[in-house]
């Protein structure tokens, strides 16, 4: 178990692995870390039926190895951030498949964004959802998450931004309990989404000023639209489908 510090004690749980702690490129990629994940969650024998929700791109195959593991339906969770303008890289919030969006307001005042420049930012980010919902989901809904366990997973946290937004849309589903788990992440994300979730379970967290996921994996890139289709698509025996 984390405990950066007492406050960690008013959150939900962190379970991390102590020997990675603060380490950088302890996975050889996503498959590798989601395979790790997985063992972790499953010795763990607390889970009951779960539900794998990972979020696209990078989440996909962290979370086709996890749903392997556990035997278990895997989706979609599709949230995208809201881009700063001019910087494709970095973002200033995220908005969800369900339309709920979430605006870091230190970082928007900051950046002495006009109202204008968000409400254009968000409804390209809506455009580009709705956009990614047609080609993954082809025609599929949302699976019925009322009091499931659900594993709600990606690459790993950076803000936590994306995962915050994705973690309020999951609630209002009334699962019976809410787990993160990701390889990766910032000490001060990782507490930040466990103020909202069950349990926060994450192989590797670092501490200190800079914190990049792709630093955790030691061989990284950016996945496609296909390459995406084709991780829901390994895996034959799953009771469930994308989004």
């Amino acid at each position: 178990m984390y405990f950066g510090d007492q406050s960690i004690r008013l959150m939900g749980v962190i379970i991390d692995n102590p020997n990675l702690r603060d380490k950088r490129f302890v996975f050889s990629d996503r498959h590798d870390a989601g395979k790790k994940l997985g063992a972790l969650i499953k010795s763990r024998d607390l889970l009951q039926e779960p539900v794998v929700i990972a979020i696209p791109a990078g989440g996909v195959p962290v979370g086709v190895e996890i749903a392997r593991i556990l035997r278990a339906p895997i989706s979609l969770a599709i949230v995208r951030k809201i881009q700063i303008p001019g910087n494709t890289e970095a973002g200033f919030g995220a908005v969800t498949w369900d339309g709920h969006v979430l605006i870091n307001e230190q970082l928007r005042a900051a950046l002495g964004l006009s109202q204008g420049e968000v409400n254009a930012a968000i409804s390209a980010t809506r455009q580009n959802i709705r956009d990614r919902i047609a080609r993954y989901t082809t025609g599929r809904s949302f699976p019925d998450l009322t009091k499931k366990c659900v594993i709600l997973t990606d690459d790993g946290l950076a803000s936590g931004y994306t995962m915050l937004a994705a973690i309020t849309s999951i609630r209002i589903m009334q699962p019976e309990r809410v787990i993160v788990a990701i390889p990766t992440s910032s000490v001060s994300s990782a507490e930040r989404i466990a103020r909202k979730v069950d349990e926060v379970i994450c192989l590797n967290i670092r501490s200190g000023q800079r914190f990049a996921v792709a630093e955790a994996y030691r061989h990284w890139y950016d996945l496609d639209d296909r390459e995406v289709m084709a991780e829901l698509t390994s895996i034959p025996d799953r009771d469930g489908q994308p989004v």
